[in-house]
């Protein structure tokens, strides 16, 4: 069978974990291919590669190309020309759209982490995905076009999980709490994991889903503290995330949930900056006459997530905790990962979070390479066999823990 090429969009923290991966899978794939706006910014990832020795065919180096992936003609045009099959969208949300659509005119399959916004566009109605993706199901169909969405680690590996619970431990589910803690340090006095401005809007309210119904709630007005394995008791806030908006529709389940861990400085950071303005995605004016968005001049005055790697400690927990019943008797369900910074940072330069999300895409990759998952039409994750992923997933450095009652 004739190996597929594979065109990697974005060069932030994500796709640098990602180009490490494939690098140490290039046997594979045909040829692989970098994009970015910046050339810089690719050509650092590819020296890190090269640092830590992670080419595994050393005659198969990633190529450098720049691209403006908000624009359909140039993403289709290098598709074409460098007869690529697999897409892995890893720039900003913002690109979904285009990237998707030079998919399915070029016919490669197409595989992202995160849902699609727009940019003057916040926590829109739900469900998320039916406002653009779920838009281009028939297309993708009728087109036979592979089309992952949400294929990072949450939204990604959590729906697995759920589908494997699913599958193996559970009859009928109750409630699925996604659970998300980073109990790591990084020594600056406020960061973001990942881009401070897709970060921040994510918390503008809470769309969750609760007793088969979506509910409205304001960000950070419900906590609960649960122990995790390994980072202990850790406080953890109700908020809004991608893969409740299609959990929903594909597992039978009275309530979804997701929770995201932070401590009070954080919260308290957080708080300053929500209540003077500064996270807002709306442009205003200076005294001076300029125009600009406060989102954008937070982002900017915020460590760049990438450079956090280096002096990260700690460690990461995600997971689901699912109750239900198997049997007729009631089971509860705890199914997570646990990612430590430095030894994120000793394989790949980068630290778990990162780790964490880019590393799935390129299990999906192969999957869709060896013809398992390339299923000819538009998924989430939750709709696919979650076996070979997580056993992907297990041999790359994701192994998948299971604590049950």
């Amino acid at each position: 069978m004739k190996k597929r090429n594979v065109l990697l969009v974005g060069a932030g923290g994500v796709a640098h974990v990602a180009a490490h991966k494939f690098a140490q899978n290039n046997d594979l794939f045909g040829y692989i291919y970098l994009a970015s706006r910046s050339t810089k910014n690719c050509k650092q990832i590819l020296e890190s590669i090269k640092r830590k020795k992670n080419y595994k065919d050393n005659t198969k180096e990633i190529q450098i190309n720049q691209i403006d992936a908000l624009n359909v003609s140039e993403v289709i045009k290098l598709i074409r020309d460098k007869k690529i099959s697999i897409t892995v969208n890893l720039a900003s949300a913002f690109c979904n759209m285009s990237i998707l659509e030079a998919c399915i005119k070029t016919g490669s399959a197409y595989i992202d982490t995160a849902i699609h916004e727009e940019p003057s566009k916040v926590c829109e109605n739900p469900p998320w995905y039916a406002n653009y993706e779920w838009k281009r199901k028939e297309r993708c169909k009728k087109n036979n076009i592979t089309a992952i969405l949400g294929c990072g680690f949450d939204p990604g590996v959590v729906n697995a999980y759920v589908a494997y619970a699913k599958k193996y431990f559970f009859d009928t589910i109750d409630t699925i709490d996604i659970m998300d803690i980073n109990a790591g340090e990084h020594g600056k006095y406020f960061a973001t994991n990942f881009d401070p401005e897709i970060n921040f809007r994510e918390f503008v309210k809470v769309w969750t889903w609760i007793d088969k119904q979506w509910v409205c709630k304001p960000i950070h007005s419900e906590k609960k503290v649960y122990k995790f394995p390994i980072v202990g008791k850790q406080t953890l806030y109700l908020t809004g995330h991608d893969e409740i908006h299609s959990l929903y529709k594909n597992i039978e389940a009275t309530s979804i949930r997701f929770w995201m861990g932070f401590n009070d400085h954080y919260i308290n950071c957080f708080n300053v900056l929500k209540n003077i303005g500064l996270l807002s995605e709306k442009p205003i004016k200076t005294a001076e006459g300029q125009e600009i968005v406060p989102l954008k001049v937070v982002k900017a005055c915020l460590p760049d997530p990438k450079t956090l790697a280096p002096n990260y400690t700690g460690n990461t927990c995600i997971g689901d905790l699912i109750k239900g019943t198997k049997s007729g008797r009631k089971k509860e369900l705890f199914i997570y990962n646990v990612c430590n910074h430095k030894t994120c940072y000793e394989e790949t330069e980068a630290q778990a979070i990162s780790y964490t999300a880019g590393t799935p895409t390129v299990a999906a990759s192969i999957l869709i390479a060896k013809g398992i998952w390339d299923v000819k039409k538009m998924v989430n994750v939750e709709e696919l066999n979650p076996d070979p992923f997580l056993d992907l997933l297990k041999k790359m450095g994701l192994l998948t823990k299971m604590s049950d009652n």
